[in-house]
């Protein structure tokens, strides 16, 4: 019997091969869960802790402690290398261990480029123009995945409506419908159909959950949000993203009703896993699981490894405690090895979805295959990334018809961010190079030629402030100031301004200045810049302000100042000449913001889909017993949707296929837009909805649906939208999903503020 009982053995390890070697990795021909499924079999528990660890390169750990870890097979995936060869050289050694040879994954914060960086995520919003988003994240992932990356930290969809926050530059913005649609183009365009695809990323959304809300824009502070408000507005964004298959979840840092989101297991299962039905893996934020005893909810390191992975954490980024306690954990009971292979199934999951069991190499290439320039011009994709940057710019304000200018005469150029190549690119400009990006006195030279004399003068610092700065540069040195004193830039600013026909002043925000960490109280441009501006408006001569800032800034003061003024956001790699094409009318600006302006900090929140109170302001009928600050105007000075353009257009009023909806049916809501200027161009055609009455006070409107459309001059065009029942759906007050039946008004205009109406009943 024992011979029949070894015959029935070797004949099932023939049939079974990844079975009969516990140092070798199973079939990469086997399904992905029996494959997940047979290489736990064969995993120690030190071998799957490892693969729950998440680590950085940095100065907490440089490459050769890395290399230690993954020599000993501590280390799961990498992030912050992004060059072909260090992660060569690192995925090598994982190859090389004496068992298992679990392949590294590799990731890096590509949020809005890779090497050619494109504007902020703030400017792709302000596009409305999903092609122009999709080009940025294919041509993200592309360069990414030639680098060698598997993954990226991208998109980021929280919602925000507190232009007080550093990372509003991050974001797309104060709207769900709008954030909800860009996020899952975005993951459609990094992440693709298959992750493991030669130049595809797996994206990693973020920052779950309802990290944009947090109170008083102070990074890394409290949230605490009804849950109607939560599921309604903020959540939706996560949704689309990972119904449109990002495979990776970025925890967030801030605590939700109490509940730090890593701590958080309605969240990451309750909603995320049972609700949702996501099967991919949830990464911890930097640093996040440690201070869960900060937060005061772990008493200790051990207890916020238990709390963590008992949450539905899976991999701790830049990971110290996992290793440390997980295997006293184990030992002691305090957590079963069940719960540690559930955690190591969804790395392993996605490490087969990205392919790297078939090829560990696959986005590095054969041997010799490494770029012998890796910052090559060459790698860039610059036309694109003029393109969509000039789709990204707002004009703001352009009286008597200042702009477009132009290319004659003598221009001055001044201002502290005319000439930076680094402020220009932005907050996370990944592996970009500054000396790469275009200003925009470059561009501004490229754009004129030997057709028009152009002057240049700093005029000012970005701030004087010592503090302001110091904390600007307490990692790096971000900003560097002139040294000469504030009134001789400003003299020299105003000599140039003096002998030229027209002033190009570019002033707002270090991109440093609008980053992780950098919440600010005060959203003006810096007392250093405003002064500079005073003195170029005392010369008398048309005055362009060209906005960088990755925030909505209080502009009250250069709205009045200025003749004209285009926000540029941080437009990158080809900033400089995207703005001049605008500028000098080679392109008719288009750009929408997704943010409201507010007048003053002190209006903030300022959003344009408010609830409506009982005591309504009204400005035609103001009344003093209403909802209004006395001390100031009411309202935004800029509302959500609004961009002017070279040309007017005009909208009719909707018109309705019917008057009625059925709860199984359609209408279709159709406009005539008309370009009754000069000039041909672009605008956006924004469609808004308002339940009159319901169960539940409801938004005074909500963005429903948005086209960009092209005209040409004396041109119109018929635009048409479909409602159905489910785009009128919300929470009540038993968090029922339902569209409740009643009267609704249908809006549609070219911003939020100005539209024209018509009503249509839900049966």
């Amino acid at each position: 019997m024992k011979w029949l009982c070894s015959l029935s053995l070797l004949a099932a390890l023939s049939l079974h091969p990844a079975l009969a070697d516990d140092t070798q990795l199973p079939s990469p021909d086997l399904p992905r869960d029996a494959y997940v499924n047979a290489l736990l079999q064969k995993m120690t528990l030190q071998e799957k802790i490892g693969q729950l660890r998440l680590i950085s390169v940095g100065p907490e750990n440089p490459k050769e402690a890395i290399r230690e870890m993954i020599k000993n097979g501590e280390v799961g995936a990498i992030f912050n290398t992004v060059t072909r060869q260090d992660i060569r050289q690192m995925q090598d050694q994982a190859m090389q261990l004496p068992r298992l040879k679990i392949p590294l994954f590799f990731a890096y914060d590509i949020v809005h480029g890779q090497r050619t960086i494109f504007p902020i995520s703030l400017g792709l919003a302000s596009s409305w123009n999903l092609d122009a988003v999709a080009t940025s994240g294919r041509i993200a992932a592309y360069e990414g995945s030639e680098d060698g990356l598997n993954m990226t930290w991208a998109p980021m969809v929280d919602v925000t409506r507190d232009p007080r926050w550093g990372r509003v530059s991050e974001g797309l913005g104060e709207d769900t419908f709008l954030t909800a649609e860009i996020g899952r183009t975005l993951v459609q365009s990094i992440q693709g159909k298959n992750p493991g695809d030669r130049h595809a990323l797996m994206t990693s959304v973020k920052h779950f959950a309802l990290y944009g809300a947090v109170e008083g824009g102070r990074d890394y502070n409290t949230v605490d949000m009804s849950p109607q408000r939560m599921f309604q507005d903020y959540m939706p964004p996560y949704k689309a993203a990972l119904d449109a298959g990002s495979g990776g979840v970025m925890v967030a840092l801030n605590t939700v009703n109490g509940v730090p989101a890593t701590a958080d297991a309605w969240l990451l299962k309750d909603i995320l896993r049972k609700q949702w039905h996501f099967t991919g893996i949830t990464i911890s934020d930097h640093g996040a699981i440690k201070e869960l005893i900060k937060h005061g909810v772990a008493s200790s390191p051990i207890e916020a490894v238990k709390i963590a992975l008992n949450a539905g954490i899976n991999m701790s980024m830049s990971d110290e405690y996992f290793i440390r306690y997980l295997p006293q954990l184990v030992k002691s009971g305090g957590v079963s090895e069940q719960e540690i292979d559930e955690a190591v199934r969804h790395v392993l999951n996605v490490k087969y979805d990205m392919g790297l069991f078939r090829d560990a190499y696959s986005h590095l290439g054969p041997v010799g295959s490494d770029p012998q320039d890796t910052n090559a011009e060459s790698r860039l994709h610059r036309d694109a990334a003029r393109q969509v940057a000039r789709q990204c710019l707002v004009l703001l304000k352009n009286r008597l018809h200042t702009l477009p200018l132009k290319k004659q005469g003598v221009i001055a150029v001044v201002g502290p961010l005319a000439d930076s190549q680094r402020d220009i690119m932005g907050s996370w400009s990944a592996a970009g190079r500054p000396e790469q990006s275009v200003t925009l006195l470059r561009g501004i030279r490229n754009a004129v030629g030997d057709k028009a004399t152009v002057v240049y003068a700093r005029g000012a610092n970005i701030t004087d402030h010592k503090d302001m700065l110091a904390y600007l540069n307490s990692y790096d040195q971000a900003v560097k100031n002139d040294p000469r004193a504030p009134q001789a830039m400003i003299d020299e600013a105003v000599k140039a301004a003096r002998k030229a026909d027209v002033v190009i002043a570019a002033v707002g925000e270090s991109q440093g200045m609008a980053h992780e960490a950098s919440s600010r109280t005060n959203i003006t441009i810096p007392d250093s810049q405003r002064a500079l501006i005073d003195a170029l408006k005392a010369t008398g001569k048309p005055l362009v302000l060209v906005l960088m800032n990755g925030r909505p800034l209080a502009l009250v003061r250069e709205n009045q100042q200025a003749d004209a003024m285009l926000e540029t956001w941080f437009s990158g790699t080809e900033g400089g000449n995207a703005i001049a094409d605008v500028l000098f009318g080679d392109y008719n600006p288009s750009g929408k913001l997704p943010m409201s302006f507010p007048r003053s900090v002190g209006q903030i929140p300022t959003y344009y889909n408010h609830l409506p109170t009982g005591r309504p302001y009204l400005a035609d009928k103001p009344d003093k017993y209403t909802s209004h600050y006395y001390d100031e105007a009411n309202g935004p000075l800029y509302p959500f949707g609004f961009g002017l353009s070279y040309t007017t257009f005009d909208v009719s009023a909707p018109a309705l296929s019917s008057t009625t909806l059925g709860r199984d049916g359609s209408i279709t809501v159709s406009v005539t837009l008309t370009n009754t200027g000069h000039r041909d161009g672009d605008t956006v055609a924004q469609l808004y909805v308002h339940d009159i009455a319901a169960s539940l006070s409801r938004p005074v409107k909500e963005l429903k649906g948005f086209q960009k459309v092209f005209l040409k001059a004396g041109e119109a065009k018929t635009v048409t939208f479909r409602l159905d029942a489910a785009a009128l759906k919300f929470y009540d007050q038993q968090m029922r999903f339902a569209a409740e039946p009643g009267e609704f008004e249908v809006m549609v205009g070219l911003d939020s503020a100005r539209v024209k109406t018509a009503r249509f009943t839900l049966q």
